[in-house]
């Protein structure tokens, strides 16, 4: 069956095989998190520890999958087209939005719908599913903060050096994005010998470009403030030698992308998708870190990764609803979801984003198919929305930057953030409702809030929740050095993730009705 998507990857980059693991593994991983097993100091053997070291370092269980995930699938692009084909080998079925769902809809079912290649949202329908019962949601973002090709990327030689023109996404381009080894990948639309136009996946398989730092030998202009245009424009080649390489060849003339970038990019672009450089029409590129990440610290508790904003929550809570999904699709009675959209860094505002309504597209046309449209807001009054991005963990060379006894550890649990000012989607009943899960499962949970002082981040929940007018709440995985090209997390931090994530799917249907059951005796008592 053909992997569920309309992009195909280049052959030569970024090769993995997707959700194929040992089972023996898988339940032993499985045990180990069922039995909380994550409250032991490392989480490794002695022997795995010291498969851990050195630039070859493999790490054990989901936590190294992780690391590889991230690797492998270094755009918002890659990572969409993982899931799918994650879900796929899963026994998920692909539902494409172009197509009518109500004969393909089924109690018990399990399905995924993508958009535009870079969003995609997983639900299992409970085989016990009612109309206007609600859906179990677990909301994240899976784009990551990197820098774009320009559209016109072509720059004019400067002292023998080639450059890039690239433009920041969010909050990109600082200082920690200097002196990396850059990697290029993205999406590439081509045309092929009959006139059709495919889609494909490009992630040239080494390092590309470089935004070099000035030396602090030359003073003031070292130190900045540093212009993002001019002065971080990336290297990617020296002039060659031979300076024909850079006319355009007889087959090359009159190519669409020719005169907007340089050829001897567009020669590298081609030749890794295996096709001409006149069949390349247009691309949505990026850079990123080539570096892959690592387990380190002296017992191993640290995971220092790039991309974790938020490809660590998506990881979670995929695994979690993969874990539940057999389960849940035999005796469940409402719907469990897993919703990863682009666009969070920038707003949510595009059709992928957040706001772009997939999330309610699919859920009303399963109420359309299995009920009753008329119950879509019955539906949303009875689900559960927990918007899951990271959080930050305490700095210890910053510690007063944080308010005092809201100070998020690693490899301690789930942390929930608190904004009095509704950039996070908490209140005293979501909080209650999640920490009774907690409870029930071993699950500990931390507390974040902003000092007075300081300026709170935002994400998806708040846009969410009141576009379904469910109740919510906000989580996230901790980490340190947020929005840098390369975080740290804790090594057990994505087994707890997964563990958290896989305790509210199989738990909030219950409490969820212990919740009711106590609505009806307030309205009692106030009557």
């Amino acid at each position: 069956m053909r992997v569920p998507s309309q992009y195909v990857r280049s052959p030569q980059s970024c090769q993995r095989d997707v959700g194929v693991q040992n089972t023996s593994d898988a339940m032993t991983r499985q045990a180990a998190l069922d039995r909380g097993v994550m409250s032991v100091p490392s989480p490794f053997t002695p022997s795995e520890r010291i498969a851990c070291v050195g630039p070859n370092a493999s790490a054990a269980g989901i936590t190294g999958e992780f690391i590889d995930f991230i690797y492998e699938n270094p755009t918002v692009f890659h990572a969409t087209e993982y899931f799918a084909e994650l879900y796929t080998k899963k026994g998920f079925e692909f539902l494409t939005e172009r197509d009518d769902w109500t004969s393909k809809l089924k109690k018990g079912g399990k399905y995924f719908a993508t958009r535009n290649g870079s969003s995609i949202v997983a639900f299992v329908v409970g085989g016990n599913y009612r109309r206007g019962n609600g859906a179990g949601i677990i909301a994240a973002h899976i784009d990551a903060l990197t820098a774009r090709i320009k559209p016109i990327s072509k720059k004019p030689v400067v002292e023998g050096y080639t450059q890039i023109g690239v433009a920041p996404y969010s909050g990109t381009m600082t200082n920690t994005w200097w002196d990396r080894d850059l990697g290029l990948g993205g999406r590439v639309v081509v045309r092929n010998a009959d006139g059709t136009f495919e889609t494909k996946l490009l992630c040239v398989p080494y390092p590309v470009a470089r935004i070099p730092t000035l030396a602090p030998h030359f003073g003031a202009p070292s130190r900045g403030p540093f212009n993002l245009e001019t002065n971080t424009t990336p290297i990617i080649a020296l002039e060659p030698s031979d300076p024909s390489e850079n006319n355009l060849k007889p087959d090359e003339v009159g190519a669409p992308l020719a005169e907007k970038h340089n050829i001897r990019l567009l020669r590298v672009i081609a030749s890794e998708l295996n096709v001409q450089v006149k069949d390349l029409l247009n691309f949505d590129l990026e850079l990123f870190d080539t570096q892959k990440g690592t387990i380190g610290g002296l017992d191993q508790e640290f995971v220092f990764c790039p991309r974790l904003d938020d490809k660590m929550c998506c990881f979670a809570a995929a695994n979690a609803l993969l874990n539940t999904a057999e389960e849940f699709a035999a005796t469940g009675s409402n719907i469990n979801v897993a919703a990863f959209f682009d666009n969070e860094e920038i707003g949510s505002l595009l059709k992928q984003g957040a706001r772009g309504g997939l999330l309610e597209s699919c859920i009303t046309r399963v109420v359309n198919a299995l009920g009753d449209g008329a119950t879509v807001q019955q539906t949303y009054a009875n689900s559960f929305l927990v918007s899951a991005d990271v959080k930050h963990a305490v700095n210890p060379n910053f510690e007063y930057a944080y308010l005092p006894y809201h100070t998020p550890k690693l490899n301690v649990g789930i942390t929930v953030p608190w904004d009095p000012n509704g950039h996070m989607t908490t209140d005293s009943e979501s909080a209650a409702f999640l920490e009774e899960i907690g409870r029930r499962t071993d699950n500990k949970i931390q507390y974040f809030q902003i000092r007075n002082d300081s300026r709170s981040g935002g994400t998806i929940g708040p846009m969410l929740s009141s576009s379904l007018g469910c109740r919510s709440i906000d989580v996230g995985i901790p980490q340190l050095s947020m929005h840098s090209i390369r975080a740290c997390t804790g090594s057990r931090d994505i087994p707890l993730g997964v563990k958290m994530f896989q305790a509210f799917y199989k738990e909030w249907e219950d409490v969820d009705q212990a919740f009711k059951r106590g609505e009806k005796k307030s309205l009692t008592a106030v009557s």
